[in-house]
């Protein structure tokens, strides 16, 4: 309850407050499916969310990166009420009848986005007031974390036509929010590759390309080489296979960007759904 009371504290005077470090978060969020089913997944982001409010400070916010908020320029949703947006289709009715009506901090966006500058142009993040919301990037992983959606969440969008070292810095401004109660998570999947999807294969296996470039990325994550993370497209056909279109790794440069080069990331859910997609998940503590 003093948690919940501090959140509505901080809402109600339109300013985050000081707080210990948050940690960060990268999520591999895999089938959207995963938001309903009894899986080992779900069941991490359970047990995740169980840890804030004792192991952590429940959040005064959090900023998620999905991969499926793409745009020109950044943007950030600015709503009151953001919508939950069922950003996909040939799933069960029970998946598109899932809501999560967290509410939004309008004020802690206007905020955000005086303080982070777009890489390139030095503007201001633009505000969102209306068109987006909440997309199953988010609200998949958010709603097992945290199901009584008290916490208030903004979206930051991604400029998929700028290089990643862009997307990595403006990552490197989100850090000084961890000291402002933000939960910052990304959300996307290390291997994405929806074209060579082998529905049933086990967990532990995946296509020997897969398992090379999760490996390589996961190699620069404990070295803290963040240059090479940057420049994972230097991996060649690897890469290529590993993301044709690489929106799903973008919001990991996000996280890395948010932490430093010695905080020792910890790796969960390290395994694969339908061999290429991977799950791997990494907390900065």
């Amino acid at each position: 309850m003093t948690d919940e009371l501090t959140v509505a504290a901080a809402q109600e005077a339109g300013a985050l407050r000081r707080s210990p470090r948050m940690p960060v978060l990268f999520l591999g969020h895999g089938s959207p499916m995963n938001a309903i089913e009894d899986n080992a997944y779900r069941r991490s982001w359970q047990a995740l969310g169980g840890e804030f409010g004792g192991k952590w400070p429940t959040p005064q916010l959090i900023l998620c990166v999905s991969a499926h908020w793409l745009t020109q320029g950044w943007w950030l949703t600015g709503m009151a009420q953001p919508k939950t947006i069922h950003d996909f289709g040939g799933f069960p009715k029970a998946l598109f009848e899932q809501q999560y009506p967290a509410p939004g901090f309008p004020a802690a966006a206007r905020e955000i986005s005086e303080l982070v500058r777009q890489p390139g142009s030095a503007r201001p993040l633009s505000l969102d007031l209306q068109d987006w919301g909440l997309d199953h990037g988010a609200w998949a992983v958010l709603k097992p974390m945290f199901p009584q959606a008290t916490i208030p969440v903004l979206q930051l969008s991604m400029d998929y036509s700028r290089p990643p070292s862009e997307h990595y810095a403006l990552g490197q401004q989100l850090k000084v929010l961890r000291e402002r109660g933000v939960l910052i998570v990304g959300s996307g999947n290390v291997v994405h590759n929806l074209r060579t999807l082998q529905m049933g294969t086990p967990s532990h296996q995946a296509y020997d390309w897969a398992l090379e470039f999760d490996q390589s990325i996961a190699r620069y994550l404990q070295q803290g080489d963040f240059a090479a993370l940057q420049d994972f497209q230097k991996l060649g056909a690897v890469a290529q296979q590993a993301h044709p279109s690489h929106e799903h790794l973008l919001p990991l440069l996000y996280c890395a960007g948010a932490v430093a080069a010695d905080e020792v990331p910890q790796f969960f859910n390290a395994s694969f759904q339908a061999a290429s997609i991977s799950m791997r998940s990494v907390l900065w503590p």
